[in-house]
This record gives structure tokens, sequence and C-alpha cells, in this order.
């Protein structure tokens, strides 16, 4: 058995072998062909790129596809800071901030499929009631405001704005089916007594293209932010915008917020400002000058009136006619409802403080206060108006026919007058003879260079520095200016017409109730303010009022006191007998302008000669004793300042000196 086995197991140990030798030289020939090798270098190549892929992915731009995918899912959001609140005096809101739906697209989250997204952009124009195509024009529709492309961004693009609130949620209940849409809450402003207060309020606009730079830089976004362009809206702008909070967010695929992932930093709403207002004498004003401008034989189509404090300067009532209602630009205004505010009056201006008047009778305070101060005046001067006085031309003195006459708005004239009585008086050739001077009896008038000179310490030819915005500076004018101006000389008969408010003289209605706010102080001109404390959310007051003294005039109390007297006997005895208020002291100085600017060009009301159109004026200030309160009122083409102007003054007085006396 053994020696028999042995054989068998050899030439078995023999056959393997040879198997083996036969297949490895079998695999020896297949690996030594030329195919073989390069095919086994391919897969090599193909193995090394995908691990280099690999690596790549993994380590090399892993930080760039994590980024991606973050960006993907993960959108920053800017939070929007509560707009600060204005405050009448009395801590009424005079504006408020309300929600308001605005529709947005982020093109990045569309489908992919460009007939996908189109059926989701015609879904929603159809559900925002907007056309999807332009039809021509500015306006655009939502195919031409939102970009398919995915390298539009993931910056949400406002298709709409101010949508109505079910609107809002039907697109809301879609948001399944319109993947890449949002609707977004933003605050918008809500003035509540809209025309009533605009004037001082102001409105917001969006960002204007000229300038973006600036505004991007100081944090504004240049798509969604607006800022304040009128008034108070704007000259506090830096105040009530308040900061910006921003957060991220997740999203999924759909665009829809799933969680929030950080809060970076809350907003902090603006500060809120307090104005010097009182919302109730407004409302009054407004309602007496309406009245004024109705009254028969008036129908001014423009007006203004003010209250001021004479001993702070803060503004208590500001009402200028016609005017606008700001809401309509909290979202937007219509083509239609601009196209009405398009009115030759310009409702959209603030007459208190931009228009270029001649203020008449009302400014021979200002020639009075100068000419006893200079001494052209004394308390016992007094100077005859016969009703009539010829100038001489200088250049023809013996040629009566070349001549000038002066009349006076009372033609049988007002006889002898001291300083007091031409004040009370008005009269127009008593102030002709202390601004020019008369030749005739050898008087020497202020001239216009001392004229020009007290009119600038009153505070005409700048700026008041109220806190509004498109104040105007007015023309004090001088023959130096009138050289350069027009190319002509200056006459003894255009120091006439500027003694009595006439001429090249412009002020605003503020300016001049500021003038006469001086009289009744006794010399101190303030800053007109409209916002009495600026303070915080909290509460925390961090801007105070204080009156600003602009500059105290050097003229003595004793001239002060004599032209106090003349406007305290304008409402006793003299031209504004209709300013009477029993047991209060009223002082007051009345204004008849004569005028022809552009739009009384057009209506072809400018006359011939001394045949024009006048403004009414009146400026008053109670109680004489210690004055506390002032007021001007101005009617455009309103006619005599004694008849339709001094009713107004009278009512608004009245109703003021009245609720103190009626108030718990």
């Amino acid at each position: 058995m053994t020696l028999h086995g042995a054989p068998q197991r050899a030439a078995l140990r023999q056959a393997q072998d040879t198997a083996q030798s036969r297949w490895q030289a079998r695999w020896a020939a297949i690996l030594g062909a030329p195919r073989v090798i390069a095919l086994g270098l391919l897969i090599l190549c193909v193995f090394g790129v995908f691990c280099f892929r690999l690596w790549n992915l993994q380590f090399v731009r892993s930080e760039d596809y994590r980024a991606w995918a973050d960006r993907q899912r993960l959108r920053p959001v800017t939070l929007p800071a509560a707009r600060g609140i204005i405050y009448d005096r009395d801590g009424t809101p005079l504006v408020r901030n309300v929600p308001s739906f605005n529709v947005a697209v982020v093109p990045a989250y569309l489908p992919d499929d460009e007939d996908e997204a189109e059926a989701v952009l015609i879904r929603l124009a159809v559900l925002l009631d907007m056309p999807y195509y332009s039809a021509g024009g500015e306006s655009k529709g939502l195919r031409e405001m939102v970009p398919y492309t995915y390298t539009a961004g993931y910056s949400p693009l406002v298709v709409k704005r101010g949508i109505e609130r079910d609107t809002a949620l039907l697109v809301k209940q879609e948001a399944m089916t319109l993947p890449g849409v949002l609707v977004e809450i933003e605050p918008v402003r809500d003035y509540p007594y809209g025309p009533l207060v605009s004037q001082m309020l102001g409105y917001l606009l969006p960002i204007p293209e000229e300038g973006e730079e600036e505004y991007v830089a100081r944090g504004y976004d240049s798509d969604t932010d607006r800022i304040g362009v009128a008034s108070v809206e704007a000259t506090y702008e830096d105040a009530l915008r308040g900061t910006k909070g921003h957060r991220l967010i997740e999203e999924d695929v759909m665009g829809r917020e799933i969680r929030v992932i950080e809060e970076q930093d809350a907003p902090v709403p603006g500060d809120n400002v307090y104005l010097t207002l009182d919302l109730d004498l407004q409302r009054f004003v407004e309602e007496a000058l309406r009245r004024g401008m109705a009254q028969p034989n008036v129908n001014s189509p423009r007006g203004v009136a003010i209250v001021m404090n004479p001993q702070t300067g803060e503004i208590l009532a500001l009402v200028s006619l016609p005017t606008y209602d700001n809401n309509l630009f909290a979202q937007g205004i219509s083509a239609r409802d601009l196209q009405r505010l398009d009115d030759p009056h310009r409702p959209l201006l603030n007459h208190a403080i931009s228009d270029r008047l001649p203020p008449g009778s009302t400014f021979k305070i200002v020639v009075a206060a100068g000419a006893l101060q200079e001494e052209v005046l004394t308390p016992r001067t007094r100077l005859t108006c016969p009703g009539k006085i010829v100038v001489p031309n200088k250049y023809y003195p013996n040629d009566p026919g070349r001549a000038q006459p002066f009349t006076c708005w009372k033609l049988s004239g007002h006889g002898s007058l001291d300083v007091v009585g031409g004040i009370a008086h008005s009269c127009d050739i008593f102030f002709y003879k202390v601004g020019g001077g008369f030749e005739k009896t050898g008087f020497e008038g202020l001239g216009v260079e001392r004229i020009a000179h007290y009119a600038r310490l009153f505070g005409f030819g700048e700026r008041t520095g109220v806190e509004l915005t498109a104040e105007i500076s007015g023309t004090v004018p001088t023959a130096t200016w009138k050289r350069l101006a027009y190319g002509e000389s200056w006459s003894t008969g255009d120091t006439y017409n500027l003694a009595i408010g006439q001429g090249f003289l412009e002020v605003t209605p503020l300016q001049m109730l500021n003038a006469v706010n001086v009289v009744a102080n006794g010399g101190t001109l303030y800053r007109p303010r409209i916002v009495h404390h600026v303070a915080d959310a909290q509460g925390v007051v961090i801007q105070t009022f204080e009156p600003e003294i602009i500059r105290t005039l050097p003229i003595s109390p004793e001239n002060w006191s004599l032209v106090q007297q003349g406007m305290e006997g304008a409402v006793a005895y003299g031209t504004a007998p209709r300013a009477r208020i029993e047991g209060l002291r009223v002082a007051g100085k009345t204004g008849t302008a004569q005028y022809c600017d552009d739009i009384a060009l057009e209506t072809g009301i400018c006359g011939a000669g001394l045949e024009q159109p006048t403004h009414a004026w009146f400026a008053a200030f109670a109680p004489v004793e210690e004055p506390e309160v002032s007021v001007i009122v101005f009617l455009y083409n309103g006619g005599e300042g004694s008849v339709a102007a001094v009713p107004v003054a009278h009512d608004i007085l009245e109703y003021y000196f009245g609720r103190d006396e009626t108030a718990p």
C-alpha cells in the first residue's frame, strides 16, 4: 500500500506543477501583451483621477463647497429698524409705523426648467394683478423684473409693494407651488392727520440715484430703504432712521424659512422727535385761515398763518395752503395723484418759508426802529402827510412833467404825525420821508444802505434756520445789488418803495413774523424752532430745547417802546380795529402789498401803474405788557390787510386766549 501510494502522490504533484506552470505562462503571455499594459495604465489613471478629484473635493475645495451649500440653505436677513415717531408738544403721535406687505422673488430659487419658472411667474402675475410683459411706457412687467438665471443670486427682488393683506395671505397659501416667491413685511409711515401737519412732517421717498453711493456707504439699502425728503422727516433723518439688525436663517429648497440659525444683532429703533407744535391750535388755525381765504370778495387761492412764542422762538402752529396729504407718498404716489398736485400755487411747497413776497406796510416797523435809533426820528418829530407828494427828476429838476408823484393809501392825507401815529395809521408818505428823505423841506431820511442794514439785523436777507427744508433767504436790495442785478442806478423812488415794503424787497412770512417777535420781546432775534426735544425709544431725552439767540439788536428800550406803542395804536385806533379783543391789549401791523408775479401775469390781473393786485398781511402779538404769543396772516391776492387778514388773526388770538380761560 505504501509503495503503491507514493508514486500516485508524486504523479499528482507533478501534474499540479505542470498546470501551474501552464497558467503562469499563460498569464505571462497576457500581461506581456501591449494592449493589456495600456489598459492597465488607463485603469490606474482613471483611478488616480478619481482619487485626485476626491482629494480636491474633500480637502482643497471643501470650504468653498461648504460655503456654497450654506449659501443655498442659509440666507442673511436684514431686520429693519422701527423709524422714530414724531409727536406734538403734548405727546400726541403725529405719525405711526404700520405693517405693509411686499412680494419678492429670489431668482435662484425659481425652478431650473425655464417653462416651469415661467409658469410660476405667470401665476404670480395673476395673483398680484400686474402685467407679465410691459405694454410700453416706463412700467415694467413681472417677466422683465425677474431674471430666470441662477446667476441672478439669492437677493430678494421686490416686485410689488403695499399689497392688500388678503392678497398676501393668498400668495402665502400657494407657497408650495410658487418656489422662490416670498411675502415680506416692512413698516411704512402712516400720517393720521395728513394735510393738517404735512408741511411740518414731510414724507419719505426711495433713495435717489443721484447720491446713491453716499447713502449706501452710510448703511442704507438702495433697493428697499426710504429716506426723509422734506421737513422734519428730512432734517432729522439720522435720528429717526434707527440702526438695522441682522439675522441668519435656514431655508428649504423652496425658499421657505425653516429656522433661525443666528441672531447677529438686534435692530435699534430710531429716536422720537417732539415738536413745539400745538395740535389743537394747529387745527383751529387751519380752519380760521380757510375761512379767511373764502371770505366774500377775497377768494384767496393761497395763504399762510403762523403762531409763535416771541420769547423763545417756538412755532406753535404753522399752516400753509394749499397743501398736500403726505400719506400719498407712504407707499408710492400714483401718476394721477401726482398730477393733481400740479397746481400753480404749488401745494408741495411750504409757503411760510419758501415764498418770495413783498411784505408791504408790515415792514414799516423795521424802518421806524432804524430811524429812531439813528435819530432820523425822535419822539417829537412830526412829518406831514398831504396825501400826495412829488419827487423831482434829478436829471430834469425843472421839468414838472418828469417829476414822480407818490401817494398815500389815504388820498386825503393823514396830516401831521409822529412816529407812533405813523405806525398806527400806516401812513405811506410818513415812511417815504423817513426812508428816502424829502428834499423840499430838507428832511434827511435813513437812506437805502441804513434801511438795508437794519433789515438784515431783523433777520431779512438770510434764512431763519428753522428745522424745515427748502427755506429761502429772500432779498434785501441795495444800490450795489440793483446795479449788479439790473444794470441800473438806485433812485429815490426805489428808497421810497423799500421804506414801505415794496419794490425789490422780498421776504417770507416766517421772516416777517420773526421780525415782529423782535419788537414784541424788545430786541432779541431768536431762531425759530419747530422741534422741542429728541428722546430715544426708552424716553430718555438726548437733545433738549434751548432758545437760540441769533443776535440782540442795538436799539434802545425807549425806541422799542415807541414802535410797540405804534403797533398797539394800530389796533386801538388805527388800521386794525377788527383785531381788538376785549380785556386784551393787542399790538399789530397791517400790510397791503402790491405785486405782479408770473401767476398774475398769466391770469391777466396785473394792472398799469398803481393799479395792481394786492396781498393782504397782518402781524400781531399779545398781550402788549408781556407778550405771550405772536401771529401772522398772509393771503395771496387777498386785497387789503385790514379787511382780509385782520379777522383771521383776531379769531386765532381770541381762540388762543379764550382756550386758556376755559381749560380745566
